[in-house]
């Protein structure tokens, strides 16, 4: 079997971010390839020499920033989390050189593993990792999850997945009853105890390691409610769990955090907590979903809203307080299994 590196068509960004990491490596070559892309505009590629491998971070200078990924990183280390090592660095180029984690997400373990996979560890290591990252939480570090931040992910959704992706423009009451759903919302996460927040805390951008799990994806890492990561854990874009195993995960996460220290509300309290949480973020990623596949031309997120659409009329059905946006939603035709 031949050595050679296997040939890949690359664009001139991802040419020169190969040839940067090759020299910051001391190698003539390795293989190449394309490891991931997410929703931003930041692109990751994997070289391999022999048995080691690396991951580029291919971040454009006019579009992103490296500089909270390189301090989030730092943080989630200094809680004795796992999460790639810099090797190198080119802020001036868009290009990180980091260690490799693995070739395999808690997504894929749970999707390709079926009956066999045992997701209850899964997230149990999970579970003890927010909970290590949450207790590292020293004020005024990473920038407020504020008022003004919760609103401007609220408003995407009227912006544009009503408004762009329905193609409809909301009546005076529903853009009043949507304000009042807004404000319980905001009111609801401010009222939380803070800590660090992922932002994006899913089987997605967790690896199957050692130790376990790996974390990616951490660079909008925010001070901001407590239940933020803990609902994107077990309500998933890209994975449905059974109620009744939320609801077994949500109180062993709860269990484990009070007696870990962490300022967790009684049982009622913190499950409506988690509740009303889930829906601020489930309305913001049915926004953020169209607004990638219009401005960003990623049409495959639009297939995930309906998800989010069962999401909230789960939640809006159960609380009184949030029978407006049930309304809105029969009104706008958003039902569960609506198509996108």
């Amino acid at each position: 079997m031949s050595n050679t590196p296997p040939v890949v068509e690359l664009d001139a960004r991802a040419a020169a971010g190969r040839d940067w990491a090759l020299r910051q490596l001391g190698l003539a070559d390795a293989r190449f390839a394309p490891a991931s892309a997410d929703a931003s505009f930041r692109r990751y590629f994997r070289l391999e020499s022999g048995a080691d491998s690396w991951v580029l971070m291919d971040a454009p200078p006019a579009r992103e920033d490296c500089t909270p990924f390189i301090q989030v990183a730092q943080l989630l280390h200094e809680a004795g989390l796992h999460v790639p090592r810099i090797v190198a660095r080119d802020l001036a180029s868009g290009y990180l050189l980091l260690t490799d984690l693995g070739r395999q997400t808690y997504l894929q373990r749970i999707r390709e593993g079926g009956a066999q996979v045992d997701a209850d560890a899964l997230m149990e290591d999970a579970i003890d990792a927010l909970i290590r990252w949450q207790l590292a939480s020293r004020p005024g570090v990473l920038p407020p999850y504020d008022a003004d931040l919760l609103r401007r992910e609220l408003q995407l959704f009227p912006d544009w997945y009503v408004a762009r992706h329905l193609q409809t423009a909301t009546r005076i009451e529903q853009a009043a009853a949507l304000e009042g759903i807004e404000r319980l919302l905001v009111d609801s996460a401010l009222a939380q105890p803070r800590v660090y927040v992922h932002r994006d805390y899913m089987p997605r951008n967790l690896m199957v390691s050692a130790p376990n799990p790996g974390i990616l994806d951490f660079q909008d890492a925010v001070e901001g409610p407590l239940t933020y990561d803990v609902v994107s854990l077990f309500k998933d874009a890209f994975l449905s769990w059974p109620a009744e195993r939320v609801e077994r995960w949500r109180r062993l996460y709860a269990e484990r955090a009070r007696r870990a220290g962490l300022p967790v509300a009684d049982e009622a309290e913190f499950a409506r907590q988690f509740d009303w949480m889930g829906v601020q973020r489930h309305l913001k990623v049915i926004g953020i979903f169209a607004r990638i596949h219009y401005r960003d031309g990623k049409a495959h997120y639009l297939a995930d809203v309906p998800r989010f659409i069962g999401y909230v009329r789960d939640v809006a059905q159960r609380y009184r307080e949030l029978a407006p946006l049930l309304r809105l939603f029969d009104e706008l035709g958003l039902h569960d299994g609506a198509a996108a």
